[in-house]
């Protein structure tokens, strides 16, 4: 990473954070922040995600911000952001831009502390039902994956997914059967935020 000065050591030390990126910088491809999850380059962010800003060697301008539901964030001195919608580099130049107006050489740092805006939902006769977070293409398989397997009396060929489309609501089917023995893979369907695998 490439800028006009070195930040001080404790500030390479913070937190643990998902991806983080600056305006004087090359975007990085992924970033580690827990283990077995990756942010990848281009995730978009969404409403709920937290985020951490600092700005280099202003003890005042950093701290965690989260997404509000509007998808919009405050930050002082660059005021109101549309941050959803948005990557972790747009931001950055979005808030560096701002905050320039002010302090003309403001290096500005966003990370993402917690990618929690993104979900898929798995419910029924799984192990594990719940809500994961969407942080990189998963499909139908690796979604069950995640929630433990089905249970021993789990109908896996009666599967369906649930998905908001606009106003509406649309079930699309999955045979795990079918996926099993290699037949029909186009069910086995990228999951989409806000998706729910339901298991019968």
């Amino acid at each position: 990473m490439t800028m006009a000065a070195e930040p001080p050591a404790d500030a390479a030390t913070a937190a643990p954070a998902v991806a983080v990126a600056s305006a004087r910088a090359t975007p990085l491809a992924a970033a580690t922040a827990a283990p077995g999850q990756v942010i990848p380059e281009g995730y978009e962010l969404r409403p709920g995600d937290m985020l951490t800003v600092s700005v280099w060697n202003e003890k005042d301008l950093q701290g965690d911000v989260l997404i509000r539901p509007d998808g919009g964030i405050s930050f002082a001195l660059a005021g109101e952001v549309q941050a959803a919608g948005h990557t972790v580099a747009e931001l950055t130049r979005v808030l560096e831009a701002r905050i320039r107006k002010f302090i003309p050489d403001a290096v500005v740092t966003v990370s993402v502390k917690a990618a929690i805006g993104n979900r898929i939902y798995v419910v029924g006769k799984v192990n594990k039902p719940g809500d994961f977070a969407l942080t990189g293409p998963i499909d139908v398989m690796q979604a069950l994956s995640l929630a433990g397997g089905a249970t021993p009396f789990a109908n896996t060929n009666a599967i369906r997914i649930l998905r908001r489309d606009g106003n509406r609501e649309v079930s699309i089917k999955f045979r795990y059967g079918d996926i099993e023995r290699g037949r029909k893979l186009d069910q086995n369907i990228v999951l989409q935020n806000g998706d729910t695998v339901v298991v019968p």
